[in-house]
């Protein structure tokens, strides 16, 4: 298996589900056990994701897979500051600049793929589309 210990999206990543693991503990009841169990998971299924991208050969599918990921997570961030689950403005801000951290390399891996690939980081078809559109133009 691939080291991954090193990879900065795996510490922040870390730091984040991390953080959920403290924070959680402070929501109120309700919350503790609806929207911080799935913060908690979701942040775990993060990192679990990291860790198994970089295992993979083709690492770009697991990527776009990630990134679905995240977003889910920040739906479920924003879901916990809507309904007031976050003790403070300051754990709320720590996870959100951390997430977009991570949202960032996320998306720089996959153009780093797909640079050395010839695609388009959204993925194989746009990349392809694009190349039948300027074959057409020459």
């Amino acid at each position: 298996m691939a080291r991954y210990e090193h990879l900065p999206i795996y510490k922040q990543a870390m730091d984040v589900a991390v953080h959920f693991e403290t924070i959680v503990a402070g929501f109120s009841r309700y919350h503790k056990h609806t929207l911080g169990t799935d913060l908690r998971n979701q942040s775990r299924a993060i990192v679990v994701l990291i860790i198994q991208a970089n295992g993979e050969r083709d690492k770009a599918a697991k990527l776009r897979e990630l990134r679905l990921a995240l977003e889910e997570l920040l739906v479920l961030i924003r879901l916990a500051k809507e309904v007031k689950a976050f003790k403070s403005f300051a754990a709320y801000q720590f996870v959100v600049e951390q997430m977009a951290s991570v949202c960032r390399q996320n998306e720089g891996w996959l153009r780093s793929l797909a640079a050395g690939e010839g695609e388009d980081a959204r993925g194989p078809e746009v990349g392809r589309r694009r190349s039948r559109r300027s074959a057409r133009a020459d």
